[in-house]
């Protein structure tokens, strides 16, 4: 293995700890926010992770359903924030 494929498997690894230590704090957070905190944090992260497996499979098509998640996942943070703000009810 070279030295980048070293860094790679290592950054892989770093991104999976970290999005397991985000989900230790997502189950202990008291309050809502802090969960919806850590849910954008695992998010970003699961999407970082996708990026570097895709550099390492040299892959476009992985990188590209990163991106498509991406999207989503800012999209239901937002409207989950909409929907806790708001109490449920539409004004």
């Amino acid at each position: 293995m070279t030295v980048f494929e070293w860094f790679v498997v290592f950054t892989m690894f770093m991104l999976i700890l970290a999005i397991l230590v985000s989900f230790i704090r997502l189950v202990m957070g008291p309050l809502i926010w802090d969960r919806l905190l850590m849910i954008n944090l695992i998010s970003a992260k699961v999407v970082m992770f996708m990026a570097v497996y895709a550099i390492w499979v040299d892959s476009l098509t992985i990188m590209d359903i990163a991106i498509a998640y991406g999207i989503v996942g800012f999209l239901t943070i937002t409207l989950l924030s909409k929907y806790i703000m708001t109490g449920g009810r539409e004004k």
